[in-house]
């Protein structure tokens, strides 16, 4: 089933922030609290920095009427710099690549593509982008066909 929800991004604090957001909202972790360890190794690529291996790559919790919040930890080491603006996506999740591909062609015209839309070691069809009035967006569909 199709669902929107809301994606937080971290300089390294989104353990602490997720366990302050579940004193709020209540409830449990849709799964459990991914780690940046968990990730498998890329060719080509740097190992990962130790100081990194702990930090969160992805967690999930349900808050309000369905709407679910979800957050990673961006650290400097591999790339990313968050600052106020950045540091939020609105998640898409369709039911089928074809409307994955239909929103991400709509969304990007005119604007920025970060990731091109791809197959993703997670078995998401992933992308994301910056739309033309700076709003950042990803689309991350399950669906194999």
């Amino acid at each position: 089933m199709a669902r929107v929800s809301t994606y937080l991004n971290f300089p390294r604090s989104t353990e602490e922030a997720f366990g302050f957001y579940r004193s709020v909202f209540g409830g449990d972790f849709n799964g459990p609290m991914h780690r940046f360890a968990d990730i498998p190794p890329a060719p080509g690529q740097p190992p990962l920095a130790e100081s990194d291996r702990t930090l969160v790559m992805h967690v999930e919790l349900p808050i309000l009427g369905g709407h679910v919040l979800m957050g990673t930890d961006a650290p400097e080491s591999m790339g990313f710099t968050v600052t106020p603006g950045n540091q939020v996506h609105i998640n898409l999740e369709p039911d089928t690549r074809a409307e994955a591909d239909r929103l991400f062609t709509g969304l990007s015209a005119g604007g920025q593509v970060e990731m091109p839309m791809q197959d993703m070691f997670w078995g998401a069809y992933f992308g994301s982008c910056t739309d033309r009035f700076g709003v950042r967006w990803m689309v991350n569909c399950m669906a194999r066909g």
